[in-house]
């Protein structure tokens, strides 16, 4: 078996690097849902033929349900598994979500459901629990934890607010670090708008909460605690900070904020209508409709335009930066000093040895304790990266 050092997902594609090179790694669960809705289609294929065609014109199931050429796997997250020859990653379709480990080629399915999304897993180190973020329907998301062995599941944080990217606390029992942010909502109960995010400290044995990092004025996200108390993270500016205007900007923004963010609402969720089904929410044709470009990615709520950002050149030569250097990496040791290790980082890992592994979307640069940042691998619109 080839030895395996790290994990990087890529357009909803899962990429594992080894001595051998890099591989790229289909879901068989996936696989096996594109097949079933192959074998649908084939069935209702009279539907999309002549007189059937046109019986079923206008019924909601009509002749373009089920086209296995439409249907979209998706994972979403990556981690290091129980031991050396394992890994886990979590998958999204349209009607399910599910967390799969893979060891020796051979795919066992951990968790599935059609209630909810699951997404950034992290297992703790004695391997017998998993954590994972959970969004719901209600645009909300919390941090649940499932044992391995059975289909023990429980969300252990609540509340309106958006908990993203737990991960164990190393050598300290049964602690979690996330990222929180509070929702804002109008009075008809409508999402509107997230607070900075937070790192939140979570101690599932005496159930106490800590926040242990919080600015008003930055998104601190993607924690990671190791045995020793560092504390790693990204740093961004937090979107919603205040500027000064001029007064008539700002009569303008007020005038033109309900359709600005209407506008925005509407290409948020056409996005993800089109990279996951293939269709756009509208299906005017007129000359001005502009569907969404697919070489965009969604980062943390910051929708990434691919081609904009590497004509801006950012970042090194060959490998663009997709995110500003205002994304920057930073590790806070247990004394409380704080150190910007790099900038234009969108995810990263810390290593058992204590390198970090980190991407700037376009590359995976590695860090070795005390020495310089290398880079390691190039690859495209890159979302995520795991050390194994």
């Amino acid at each position: 078996m080839p030895t395996r050092d790290l994990a990087f997902v890529a357009q909803g594609k899962l990429h594992l690097r080894g001595d051998t090179g890099t591989d790229s790694i289909e879901s068989k669960f996936g696989r096996s849902l594109r097949e079933r809705a192959a074998q649908i289609h084939h069935r209702h294929a009279w539907k999309s033929q002549g007189r059937g065609a046109q019986f079923m014109s206008g019924m909601l199931w009509g002749a373009e349900a089920g086209d296995p050429g439409e249907f979209r796997v998706a994972i979403t997250g990556v981690a290091r598994g129980r031991h050396a020859d394992e890994f886990l990653y979590s998958l999204e379709t349209n009607d399910v979500s599910g967390i799969f480990a893979v060891a020796d080629g051979i795919e066992q399915r951990m968790f599935h459901t059609a209630d909810f999304r699951l997404r950034h897993i992290s297992l703790h180190p004695d391997r017998d629990s998993l954590a994972a973020s959970v969004f719901h329907n209600n645009l909300s998301a919390h941090i649940a934890v499932l044992r391995v062995a059975g289909s023990d599941f429980a969300e252990v944080t609540e509340g309106d607010s958006f908990d993203l990217a737990p991960r164990w606390v190393a050598g300290e029992g049964r602690k979690l670090v996330f990222q929180s942010a509070g929702i804002g909502r109008n009075a008809g109960g409508r999402f509107t708008a997230l607070g900075p995010f937070a790192i939140q400290q979570l101690d599932l044995d005496s159930g106490e909460m800590e926040c242990l990092l919080e600015d008003p004025e930055f998104d601190l996200m993607s924690p990671h605690k190791t045995a020793d108390g560092t504390l790693y993270y990204i740093r961004r500016p937090h979107g919603g900070t205040a500027q000064k205007v001029a007064p008539l900007h700002a009569l303008k923004d007020v005038v033109l904020f309900p359709f600005r963010l209407l506008h925005a609402v509407f290409q948020f969720f056409n996005f993800f209508t089109v990279r996951y089904t293939g269709k756009p929410l509208s299906t005017s044709k007129g000359a001005g409709q502009k569907q969404p470009d697919l070489k965009q990615m969604m980062i943390w709520g910051n929708m990434v335009n691919v081609d904009r950002a590497a004509r801006e050149g950012q970042g090194e030569e060959g490998a663009p930066a997709l995110v500003p250097s205002s994304w920057q990496l930073m590790r806070r040791s247990s004394a409380g000093k704080t150190d910007v290790i790099a900038k234009s980082v969108l995810s990263f890992d810390v290593c058992e040895d204590g390198s970090v592994l980190y991407s700037n979307g376009s590359a995976i640069h590695k860090l070795a304790p005390g020495g310089k940042a290398e880079r390691v691998l190039v690859g495209t619109m890159i979302e995520q990266v795991a050390a194994l």
